[in-house]
């Protein structure tokens, strides 16, 4: 029998972490809870392999919030193109534990500029089943990178609503992150993509049951300090 996702725990763990008064324990124990019951089955969920190259593990989902496990590294990249850019705006507010790794965020500045632009901005709507709708908006506009904030095992980044960034692993090495949202009402996810780009759909690749528990034990090894067992 899987334990239920202690949420108002994990959110004070964030905090505290954070701001350096404790609460990592308590997260990486979380995460570990959930992994072994991915891994063994009890928890019965599958992996999704996410556009933006990561393998998501979406522990739960209750009302605004939800609580996953997004998986970085060679084996996790994704399997089809990417339709729009890596720069993205979630509708959620974001709280991150590294659990392992190097995680950066890469923030972004999006301004106007209809008359000489780089980029559309997208909504993505994404339903009940595996298809995210992706509809071009009329915001017509250009970026500029911001600074990077790098954070590793045991570190925490957040990241509100409807501020654009990308998130940057370094090539070839591992990193996973414990992440919990909390969606805002109104929102849609947003995306930078091109300037004549058309509404189109995108199929999340899902994993099967095998694939998704040799992640959770790939996973826990390395909170575990085994990153080749």
């Amino acid at each position: 029998m899987r334990r239920p996702v202690e949420y108002g725990l994990i959110e004070e763990a964030m905090a505290r972490a954070r701001d350096g008064t404790g609460g990592t324990g308590t997260l990486l124990g979380a995460a570990a809870a959930a992994l072994e019951e991915i891994a063994s089955g009890r928890r019965e969920l599958r992996a999704v392999r996410h556009p933006l190259g990561f393998l998501c593990l979406p522990v739960e989902r209750e009302g605004e919030r939800g609580v996953c496990v997004h998986v970085f590294g060679p084996g996790a990249r994704q399997a089809a193109a990417l339709t729009t850019s890596p720069v993205h705006a979630h509708s959620w507010d974001l709280a991150s534990c590294v659990l392992y790794g190097e995680v950066g965020n890469l923030r972004v500045r999006v301004r106007e500029n209809p008359e000489r632009p780089t980029h559309r901005v997208y909504e993505v709507h994404s339903g009940a089943s595996s298809v995210d709708e992706i509809r071009p908006t009329p915001r017509l506009v250009t970026y500029e990178s911001g600074p990077e904030e790098t954070s590793v095992g045991g570190e925490i980044y957040t990241l509100p609503a409807g501020h654009f960034h990308a998130t940057v692993v370094p090539p070839g090495t591992f990193a996973a992150t414990l992440l919990l949202g909390r969606a805002l009402p109104g929102r849609h996810d947003l995306s930078l993509g091109p300037v004549h780009g058309t509404v189109h759909r995108v199929v999340r690749q899902t994993c099967g049951a095998e694939r998704t528990a040799r992640t959770a034990r790939t996973v826990l090894r390395r909170i575990h300090g085994h990153p080749s067992g």
